[in-house]
């Protein structure tokens, strides 16, 4: 069995993938914080900021979050991770004087609605990321692995004969 770690950004790739990711973070947010009455952002450039620190506090505290409370996740089954959602969204509602969250049930709204409409606005950049959307200039090197029906890859049977025949005395 073979485990891959990938980097949940890796569909912003590119000269433009940090400014696609704050666009997309920037429209989620103002997509919460318009459902929620509990979330308030006050404009357009607030919701771009709340979306890089966001993505900054997700990308360096949010892992050490998960590493010290790793027991509770386990015991938890992984739902742990919702209170640490829910904690840096309102760390995030700290720092920003312009976005405010008015408790943790607001802020867990907020960070399920979030992750809810990252994923709805990512939808058409992974059809386009798909091999047979793709020009085959295009193409990424490592996307096209040949595999079975299993999802294995082929393997190549390596001979010994030509081993044997260099280590025999004439």
């Amino acid at each position: 069995m073979k485990i891959t770690f990938r980097n949940s950004h890796e569909l912003y790739t590119g000269r433009f993938g940090f400014l696609a990711q704050t666009v997309v973070m920037t429209l989620a947010a103002i997509l919460a914080a318009y459902i929620l009455p509990g979330v308030e952002i006050n404009s357009v450039a607030s919701a771009i900021i709340t979306a890089i620190v966001i993505a900054l506090l997700n990308s360096f505290i949010r892992p050490i979050l998960i590493v010290l409370t790793l027991p509770f996740t386990i015991f938890s089954m992984g739902l742990f991770l919702l209170i640490i959602n829910a904690f840096i969204i309102m760390l995030a509602s700290g720092l920003i004087p312009s976005f405010h969250v008015d408790g943790f049930w607001s802020a867990l709204l907020f960070s399920l609605l979030l992750t809810l409409f990252d994923y709805l606005l990512e939808i058409p950049n992974r059809l386009m990321r798909r091999p047979d959307y793709q020009h085959p200039d295009q193409a990424q090197p490592d996307m096209h692995v040949d595999t079975d029906e299993n999802g294995f890859s082929p393997y190549e049977i390596i001979d010994d004969d030509t081993n044997d025949n260099n280590n025999q005395n004439p």
